[in-house]
């Protein structure tokens, strides 16, 4: 379990990024999404606030769009 964050400020693709509380990318601008078992349950959490998520490159790697498409 993990606490996650999601970015309240949209990357130039459109999406706010998902973080675990220890990613040093995690903006100050953000929303608390809870104690998560994973970045999946933790972008599942996000979409109540954004239609478009995506996990951090950095701390949700599993999570991030351009690992989906390998």
């Amino acid at each position: 379990m993990a606490y996650y964050y999601v970015d309240k400020e949209t990357q130039p693709t459109g999406e706010h990024d998902v973080h675990r509380s220890d990613c040093l990318w995690l903006l100050t601008e953000r929303i608390f999404l809870g104690d998560c078992s994973s970045c999946a349950e933790a972008i599942k959490n996000a979409k109540e606030y954004f239609n478009s998520i995506d996990g951090c490159r950095h701390c949700s790697i599993e999570c991030h769009k351009s690992e989906h498409k390998k």
